[in-house]
């Protein structure tokens, strides 16, 4: 829609908002977005549950997605962006947002306030919330990943608000990956010379609606996927973490059990005071990950009870990790595309 508003500064802002079949959570995005002097462009990808109508009742722009082409949220991303900037050319600052956030009211205000002070830096982001944190374990642990220091950073998730020059200038988010395009695009953003920043301010309000243990799996299956790609694709330099991610998720993983397994099959057969030695050590060296993580989250202000099960998450959550990390392994040595990796629920839409 094309904005009234005599501020220059609001005249150029956009929204990029992707989804599938979000239903209710959907609805509640879009009118978040309500009001604000911006154009908006809706991006879905192959809904049955009537998201596009609903778009298109609000006075939404919407651009459907060719399923014939293998689908990832970056080519969603970058064909909204697109798609924005050939409805508005002058558009200078794009928020993207996900589907089933909604955005708070003094957000945009003061994204838009912090990169005009700020002209080093290219991508901006806030505090993402859960909306129903006490709902289910998996819920609270989305929370507390989403809860991170407020500085400048190597990267942010999918809701930001960026210089639309500087995602024209960087190619966009990369089209190929199935997690993970958030980071690689901020990393060559930041390559060409610019800055990421989080600044303390409410950006976001999530829907996760994860209830169960294998949704939880799935999703960090995803997140080994996008450290192995990362690391693929920007080698394992200590500022971003590829490479530290996929080896702690392999060596707790598989290491570990390995040495573990070792053990326990030299006490059955030789029943020596080594072997047993190290199979009782095994605990202990599975407490130091553990112990890591919760100081580090007392230390950010959490309750010790939400760092231990945050702390116990992170190391569970290297299993499915590890196999994330080997799934795009076998896919490269297959030489094939990696798939769609999807953890949520559909959620039909809800009549009102």
């Amino acid at each position: 829609m094309a904005s009234s508003n005599s501020d220059p500064a609001a005249a150029r802002l956009g929204f990029v908002v992707i989804g599938r079949n979000e239903g209710e959570r959907l609805r509640r995005s879009l009118d978040s977005l309500r009001g604000r002097e911006a154009w908006i462009v809706y991006v879905d990808s192959g809904s049955t549950d009537g998201s596009p109508e609903m778009a298109r009742a609000r006075g939404i722009y919407v651009h459907a997605l060719d399923l014939s082409r293998h689908f990832t949220a970056g080519r969603a991303r970058n064909e909204g962006f697109e798609k924005l900037c050939e409805l508005h050319p002058d558009v200078e600052l794009v928020q993207f947002l996900d589907g089933d956030c909604e955005v708070f009211a003094e957000w945009i205000p003061r994204a838009m306030e912090f990169l005009r002070a700020r002209p080093d830096v290219a991508i901006v982001a806030g505090r993402r919330r859960e909306r129903f944190p006490q709902a289910t374990i998996y819920n609270l642990l989305c929370d507390l990943e989403w809860n991170t220091p407020i500085a400048e950073q190597t990267a942010v998730g999918g809701d930001a608000m960026m210089r639309a020059e500087v995602m024209r200038a960087s190619g966009g988010y990369h089209p190929g990956l199935i997690g993970g395009e958030e980071p690689d695009l901020c990393v060559r953003v930041r390559k060409l010379g610019w800055n990421v920043a989080r600044i303390d301010a409410d950006m976001t309000l999530h829907d996760v609606a994860m209830s169960r243990f294998g949704q939880w799996w799935k999703r960090a299956i995803r997140a080994g996927h996008a450290a192995a790609n990362g690391w693929l694709m920007h080698g394992g330099t200590r500022e971003y973490g590829y490479r530290k991610r996929c080896s702690s998720a392999l060596f707790w993983a598989a290491l570990a059990p390995l040495i573990a397994l070792t053990a326990l099959m030299g006490t059955l057969l030789c029943g020596q005071p080594l072997f047993l030695a190290l199979l009782a050590s095994l605990p202990l060296l599975y407490a130091v990950p553990f112990y890591r993580a919760r100081r580090w989250r007392i230390h950010r202000g959490d309750p010790p009870a939400h760092a231990s099960l945050y702390a116990a998450a992170c190391l569970v959550g290297k299993w499915p990790e590890a196999l994330g990390v080997l799934g795009v392994w076998k896919d490269r040595l297959l030489g094939r595309n990696p798939r769609w990796i999807e953890y949520k629920d559909v959620v039909p839409l809800e009549p009102r």
